[in-house]
């Protein structure tokens, strides 16, 4: 849904927003939870968003700038990638970057295949804060 500036936007467009708003007030007064995660969407151990880490040249030039990159679950969103590294290793996490790569077709002997699709994380890490995934002094 394409959200529309509000002189553009019509009298029955702004009656319900007004609606919306005022229910999630009337909810944040009686201390109700509005938002329900859908249990599809809810990882039981931040060890499930994060797959692996990205061992390659440039994630390694990206460790000079606090950024590290992680492969994780395709359905995984950046709160929720934030949250998994935030409790894995007791950093303070400013900012995640997304890239969804598809998998690379190759040719065997026997025909085509696809490689699997991945969902590639960067995150960047607060001032300060380290991740020794890849072990060694950094500089």
């Amino acid at each position: 849904m394409a959200i529309r500036h509000p002189a553009i936007a019509s009298k029955a467009a702004k009656a319900a927003k007004a609606a919306r708003v005022a229910k999630a007030r009337r909810h944040a007064a009686e201390g109700k939870n509005t938002v329900v995660t859908p249990a599809s969407k809810s990882y039981t151990d931040p060890r499930d968003v994060l797959l692996k880490p990205v061992v390659s040249e440039k994630s390694y030039a990206l460790l000079d700038e606090n950024k590290y990159t992680f492969i994780v679950d395709p359905r995984a969103n950046k709160t929720q990638i934030k949250q998994a590294v935030e409790t894995v290793w007791e950093v303070k996490v400013t900012g995640v970057n997304t890239i969804n790569r598809q998998g690379k077709r190759k040719r065997t002997r026997t025909g085509f295949g696809q490689r699997a699709a991945t969902k590639r994380a960067i995150v960047t890490l607060a001032e300060g804060d380290r991740i020794d995934i890849f072990g060694g002094p950094t500089s």
